[in-house]
């Protein structure tokens, strides 16, 4: 007589588990092992070290009177960071806060269309990371103060200041084509 599988399980399991447990069976090493552990738990745990002393630290009371603010612009804040003027007046506003698109040239820059909102002409950009913007006259693009200056449905006309020598600013018109 021939039994499934299924009806063999049973006595299978029944026998691995007998030829498992009877392998637990008197081993000198398990003795030893005992014997250990006993030992171990008989003994003094040893003794801790003491707790390190805190020391004592002074309090400094900040007094601000006589000081400047460091969040206020003064003018000798201003004086250090404004670049000078050239013999023609020209030079960047650096404590401007720079506009998006001034992080990229303007030739990685691509106009897509003009918007009419309000009585006001926005010139559709999209950046190199392919996110699109939308800029008005007086926005920045570019990497050197490019100001918009005009919008047509053609492009963009932009005044930028390129710098050319120490402290030597020169205006210079360019613009960015309608790319179809």
């Amino acid at each position: 007589m021939s039994l499934s599988f299924g009806a063999r399980l049973p006595y299978v399991t029944a026998l691995i588990t007998a030829l498992g447990l009877g392998g637990c069976g008197d081993d000198p090493g398990l003795n030893e092992l005992q014997a250990f552990v006993a030992e171990q738990q008989q003994r003094r745990p040893p003794p801790l070290d003491p707790v390190p002393q805190i020391k004592q630290i002074d309090n400094f009371i900040y007094d601000p009177t006589g000081l400047r603010n460091p969040f206020i612009m003064d003018e000798l804040s201003i004086e250090a960071i404004a670049p000078e003027t050239s013999g023609n007046g020209l030079a960047p506003d650096l404590l401007r806060r720079k506009e998006e698109l001034e992080q990229y040239s303007l030739d990685s820059l691509r106009m897509v269309g003009t918007l009419n909102q309000d009585e006001t002409m926005w010139a559709l950009i999209v950046s190199p990371d392919g996110v699109l913007h939308r800029v008005s006259v007086g926005n920045y693009m570019g990497r050197n103060y490019g100001r918009v200056t005009s919008i047509s449905e053609q492009g963009i006309q932009l005044t930028e200041l390129v710098n050319e020598g120490v402290n030597e600013w020169v205006e210079q018109q360019t613009s960015i084509a309608l790319k179809q």
